[in-house]
């Protein structure tokens, strides 16, 4: 069976979000060989969750949870609902330090593109620089530090109409 796309998170795939485990999903109770590891929001904890059950939607209608909190989607207040429910309840979270960040451009939201430290963001480094000047944390010592899995984290996102990248900046 084909894994399902996610269009706002086009690497989940190669990124920690999911690990290979044989179990039934909490969803669909269908026998999987991959199960969700990252954010869930809801009352009820799921056991293990299939990609299928967050692509299609089941799992965050069957445990009224989000993989991304609402409020956690920058200007979602100039997004369509329909676009903020296809990040909150039907795309995989990415791990973080804080509470995720997702990025918008375009009053639309960014596909997480993965991890970024400095060699990562610097051919983008002209279209990053209000992200990184909006931190409020000094420019060099972001980029002396960022990394992929330290203490100071970089979060590479592409808008998916224009093709700008955006970087978000979590630490411990």
């Amino acid at each position: 069976m084909e894994l399902p796309k996610f269009k706002y998170s086009p690497n989940a795939y190669t990124l920690p979000i999911f690990e290979e485990e044989e179990g039934f999903c909490s969803a669909c109770n269908e026998n999987r060989n991959l199960r969700y590891n990252c954010s869930f929001y809801s009352i009820e904890e799921p056991e293990y969750i299939c990609p299928w059950c967050i692509e299609n939607g089941k799992a965050a209608e069957t445990f009224e949870g989000e993989f991304n909190d609402y409020e956690g989607i920058e200007n979602s207040k100039n997004i369509s609902k329909e676009l903020l429910l296809a990040v909150s309840e039907r795309t995989p979270s990415y791990p973080s330090w804080q509470q995720e960040v997702w990025l918008t451009h375009c009053n639309q939201p960014c596909a997480f593109i993965g991890f970024a430290d400095y060699n990562t963001i610097e051919p983008f480094m002209e279209e990053l620089q209000d992200d990184i000047n909006n931190l409020g944390i000094d420019r060099e010592f972001i980029l002396r530090n960022l990394r992929t899995d330290g203490r100071v984290v970089g979060y590479l996102f592409q808008c998916l109409n224009c093709k700008q990248h955006r970087l978000h900046v979590d630490s411990d």
